[in-house]
């Protein structure tokens, strides 16, 4: 057995002791260490900061691209943002013991279905260094354990950022332990969590396809699926000019490196020389390059889109875009290309965005509302570990509620079975 293993093992013994002690903690206690850490992240601002440029400087040295460079860096903006989520979760409703439902039997049994953590969560990241603060906070408010193993890119700015989640804990009389980060970049601790049933009761990929099909191919913990976004945006012949127009430029251009960028743009046949013309145009002027499928590549600024370039999770200032005949269209490119997790229509007809939203699965549909939308704090979650794209247990944004499961309590009064 390797130092890393053995390392691993001892980190898991600890977080399945302070699961145990999580499990039944007051939700003040959760609530003041979450506030604390808050507290403490900013008052650390200066050197977690410094650990960022620190991690900046070597992925230029590195050679990332632009988009895992937006998504490793951290101003002072970024910083309150992550605080603010720290506070935003500390301030939803406590989901354990929660009752999801309740009834009585002809028996005389009471049964109830309340909430209650999942144990000890294991969260696998890349380069976003906030992610340390959300899955920290969000396992902690559902009473998990969790060990993090964040990338080797953000190595300092995780640990600068966990120091604050500890400080937070040990302020509300909490175990350290309940929030663990691997103390190395050695790939073989990844290896180490996806085998540690005994420790660990799920597994949370965040990060790019290679990275999440490592986990689903190798993990023998069960996993919580967060595959690549390759969002769409449909603009239907009903759409509205002003609308259609606005949604598909900040779908695509808000922030190109997070999973919710609109990565292929579909255009109803009807409206190819029209308002699909003036939606190019605008991407173009601001700099997105265009690989237009048939029937477009007339168009100004253009080039043309290769088999490959769709189905691609760019992460630049790059989409596809391809014609359609109609909605039925739409969603047939969409079931071929896509990956389930973010998808919207651009349609003032009300039957077509119904059809849009009937006729696919992904995990997170939208109507007249830029894809960019597809995070966890825009849901009112406070924060997120990742976009679940799988069927089982937790789907979509994955917040605080969805990282509990659930247990029947039944009540009865010598109650006894005939």
């Amino acid at each position: 057995m390797t130092e890393i293993s053995e390392s691993m093992l001892e980190m898991g013994a600890k977080a399945r002791a302070a699961a145990q002690i999580l499990a039944t903690a007051t939700p003040e206690a959760k609530t003041r260490a979450l506030q604390s850490a808050a507290d403490a992240l900013l008052e650390a601002q200066d050197a977690i900061l410094a650990a960022n440029a620190s991690d900046m400087e070597a992925g230029r040295e590195k050679g990332l691209s632009g988009a895992m460079l937006d998504r490793l860096m951290l101003d002072a903006a970024r910083l309150q943002g992550v605080a603010q989520a720290l506070r935003e979760v500390a301030s939803q409703p406590d989901p354990v013991g929660a009752v999801i439902s309740e009834w009585d039997r002809p028996t005389g049994l009471h049964i109830q279905r309340v909430r209650t953590p999942l144990g000890v969560v294991g969260v696998i990241y890349e380069s976003r260094p906030n992610v340390t603060a959300d899955a920290g906070a969000l396992c902690l408010k559902a009473g998990n354990a969790v060990i993090l193993r964040g990338g080797s890119e953000s190595f300092h700015s995780s640990r600068a950022i966990h120091a604050a989640l500890v400080a937070g804990l040990n302020a509300a009389g909490l175990p350290e332990d309940a929030i663990q980060l691997v103390q190395t970049t050695d790939r073989a601790a990844v290896s180490d969590m996806l085998r540690m049933v005994a420790h660990i009761d799920v597994i949370v990929p965040r990060g790019g396809k290679g990275l999440v099909g490592l986990v689903q191919r190798e993990a023998r913990v069960p996993v919580f699926a967060h595959l690549e976004g390759i969002c769409h945006i449909y603009v239907d012949a009903s759409a509205d000019a002003e609308k259609a127009r606005r949604v598909v430029v900040n779908a695509k251009t808000r922030r190109t490196g997070i999973c919710g960028s609109a990565e292929c743009l579909l255009i109803h046949r009807d409206i190819v020389d029209g308002l699909g013309a003036q939606i190019i145009a605008d991407l173009v002027a601001k700099g997105v390059e265009l690989r237009a499928g048939e029937g477009l590549q007339h168009l100004p600024g253009v080039v043309p889109a290769a088999p490959e370039d769709f189905g691609k999770e760019y992460l630049d200032m790059i989409i596809a875009a391809a014609v359609v005949e109609d909605v039925e269209g739409a969603m047939a490119h969409i079931r071929r290309y896509g990956s389930q997790h973010t998808d919207a229509v651009i349609a003032e007809d009300a039957g077509v965005a119904q059809r849009f939203f009937a006729g696919l699965d992904s995990a997170i549909l939208m109507h007249n509302a830029s894809t960019q939308f597809a995070d966890g704090g825009e849901f009112g979650l406070g924060a997120e570990i990742g976009i679940a794209t799988g069927k089982m247990h937790a789907r979509g944004p994955v917040g605080a509620e969805q990282l509990t499961s659930f247990k029947y309590l039944v009540r009865g009064d010598g109650t006894i079975r005939a």
